[in-house]
């Protein structure tokens, strides 16, 4: 490992305290999806965490579920980042006020190294993170060199750190992996593949930490294991150190766009799918959030807005189709002409009905938005989105597996960065209107545009072009 590796001068961006901080940080990628890379992560973190040490976690590229295990094995919240989503002053920021405060700063990657743009090697160019690849040996013996050889040295200056192997069937076995090493000094270690630290999934990825009353067992086991590879052995200062730097501009701080408005939010096992960073965005736009749970039968506390963020009511249907209470009083929160912003689990709440796979019964649920949702079994919509409100752009993201049938034509629909937008195109997410009710399955970055971001929930003073999504409510 190059423990010299120092993040490089960028764009401005902004940040306060510190000019500059060094601390041990690696970029923990793969060559795919399901390699592992949440596993390793998190039992790094908590290895060195449990040791006394401060760490912090990354999960780069938009994601809602990986953010649980690493919050789980920091003690932390977690936050995205993305060059493009968050930007990279954000990003930037974030990297800097976290090195000043920890021992250690370990971002995990998303799908594999290279892919998507930006992919997570370019966000490990870009700020000198060095890259600990983690490889699904379980069917491969010489192959494990090539294909460590290939993820090092595709692209020309990618900051490195080694290699790992994972689902190891026996010491023989991961004899044979770093024989087949060009360099035995990237090989980092092996874990295998052992029941104790599975990390289960489901069709939108893992199964969060937050629902299995054994994660941190899970988390444990795996630090264990790793402590007795190369890797777990390495000291904070064997580490690789990276520099990260403050960029020239100063951030500027929000206007208080929300002022005095309370903002009531649904958290629960339904509805978990949420940004801290949307949290401290609408705090600093001025809000006062109101955390209710549908699932535990809390009442719609009182409010001038209310956010339903996605999650998981296709697993909830049931229980939600009973929240009675819950849809009488959004109802009344709607007829009073009081803004709802829902995105995707969110939106999928608040139509007639939700239907599961087939044979399985049609739930009714809370009736806001007329149409039926139903899911299927193919993924239906993916990567980077934004959504352009006037001269107001809300980057962001989807991700989900249900369709939905509504009489409602849509006000907007989003496109992927760069693509152009238009209302009836076959491409990018609709975006609905109905009365003060706006409902997508686009998850939105609220720092992309704060003023968009108030006028979702109800600033009406906030100047903006004419738009339908607007105009309507």
């Amino acid at each position: 490992m190059d423990a010299s590796l120092s993040s490089q001068p960028s764009q401005p961006g902004g940040t306060t305290g510190a000019a500059a901080a060094s601390c041990a940080a690696v970029l923990v990628a793969a060559p795919a999806s399901g390699q592992g890379k949440t596993t390793v992560a998190a039992a790094l973190a908590r290895l060195h965490a449990r040791q006394g040490r401060r760490v912090r976690a990354f999960k780069c590229g938009p994601d809602f579920l990986d953010p649980h295990w690493l919050a789980l094995a920091t003690g932390a919240p977690v936050h995205s980042l993305d060059l493009w989503m968050t930007g990279e002053a954000d990003c930037r920021a974030r990297l800097l006020a976290a090195a000043a405060e920890c021992d250690l700063l370990v971002v995990e990657g998303v799908m594999g190294l290279f892919d998507g743009t930006p992919s997570a090697a370019d966000l490990a160019q870009r700020f000198g993170l060095p890259v600990l690849a983690v490889i699904d040996a379980h069917a491969m013996a010489g192959t494990f060199g090539a294909l460590a050889y290939g993820l090092q040295n595709f692209r020309d200056g990618l900051p490195w750190a080694g290699v790992l192997a994972n689902r190891v069937a026996s010491e023989r076995h991961s004899q044979m992996l770093k024989d087949a090493l060009r360099d035995p000094s990237q090989w980092l270690g092996a874990l295998p593949r052992d029941a104790r630290f599975s990390l289960p999934e489901r069709h939108l990825g893992l199964v969060a930490a937050t629902e299995l009353g054994d994660a941190m067992a899970r988390l444990d086991a795996a630090a264990d294991v790793l402590a007795d590879t190369p890797l777990g052995r390495m000291s904070v200062a064997d580490l690789p150190q990276v520099r990260f730097e403050a960029a020239s501009d100063e951030p500027q701080a929000m206007a208080p766009l929300l002022a005095g408005r309370t903002i009531a939010i649904a958290r629960d096992a339904a509805f978990s799918f949420i940004y801290p960073a949307n949290l401290d965005v609408l705090t600093e736009l001025g809000a006062e959030p109101s955390f209710f749970s549908p699932l535990a039968g809390d009442a719609l506390p009182a409010c001038d807005a209310v956010w339903l963020p996605g999650g998981y009511p296709e697993l909830h249907a049931q229980a939600l189709s009973a929240c009675t209470a819950m849809r009488e009083s959004l109802a009344a929160h709607a007829a009073a002409g009081k803004p709802v912003w829902a995105e995707c689990g969110g939106m999928m709440a608040l139509f007639d009905e939700l239907a599961l796979q087939d044979g399985e019964p049609v739930h009714r649920l809370w009736g806001l938005l007329p149409g039926r949702v139903t899911m299927q079994k193919r993924l239906a919509g993916l990567g980077p989105q934004q959504l352009s409100l006037g001269s107001h752009v809300l980057r962001g993201h989807t991700f989900h597996y249900s369709s939905c049938e509504t009489p409602l034509e849509p006000v907007a629909r989003t496109a992927r960065p760069g693509a152009p937008q238009a209302v009836g195109a076959r491409a990018g997410e609709a975006l609905y209107v109905h009365g003060p009710v706006r409902a997508s399955y686009f998850h939105a970055w609220f720092a992309s545009s704060p003023q968009a971001t108030a006028r979702l929930f109800g600033a009406m003073s906030i100047e903006l072009e004419s738009h339908a999504a607007f105009d309507q409510a």
